[in-house]
């Protein structure tokens, strides 16, 4: 297997710059911005840093359909079991045309809508904001048994609380 080719990479070093380090794609090359003051040794490895950085969020950004399927089967396996057919979803993809909700299900025709806000967010909040979507599959309304299916996912107050924190920021008024 060969890896993946590096980057060119143009450093560009400013004297306005104190603290911060910031890179960013122009085309096929990466342009890492430093600080002046930083020695070759520092510039190495932030440069590595930065680079790491980018693969990282662009490997989010290119979350798939199928990923999300297979995350779907995942949780299904290890929090839903006992439901079986039920639990699983006709369909489920992203969608760019939800920007008051994580996610949407329709019970009826067994379909999973995950907002293509989500994405670039935590693994373990995708995970939940998935997992509620599926127990929709199974319990249509919030209800006290949705709310204890949902929190069998141990992180499931912290991604809560991650994703009002989101929403707040953002001045996003969100719909349950």
């Amino acid at each position: 297997m060969m890896g993946a080719r590096k980057p060119v990479v143009e450093v560009r070093r400013s004297q306005r710059r104190r603290r911060t380090v910031s890179a960013y794609r122009d085309g096929e090359r990466v342009v890492v911005l430093i600080p002046a003051q930083f020695s070759r040794a520092e510039e190495s490895e932030w440069v590595d840093r930065m680079l790491a950085r980018l693969a990282a969020r662009e490997g989010r950004l290119a979350r798939s359909d199928a990923e999300l399927r297979a995350r779907a089967t995942r949780l299904i396996k290890l929090y839903l079991a006992e439901h079986g057919t039920p639990a699983v979803p006709a369909s489920i993809r992203w969608v760019t045309n939800q920007n008051g909700r994580w996610g949407s299900c329709t019970p009826a025709d067994g379909t999973i809508r995950i907002s293509h806000r989500v994405q670039d967010m935590p693994d373990w909040v995708i995970d939940y904001v998935l997992l509620h979507e599926l127990v929709h599959l199974i319990v249509p309304s919030h209800n006290a048994r949705f709310w204890a299916l949902v929190a069998r996912y141990p992180k499931s107050e912290r991604a809560r609380g991650y994703l009002e924190g989101i929403a707040a920021a953002s001045g996003t008024p969100l719909t349950d």
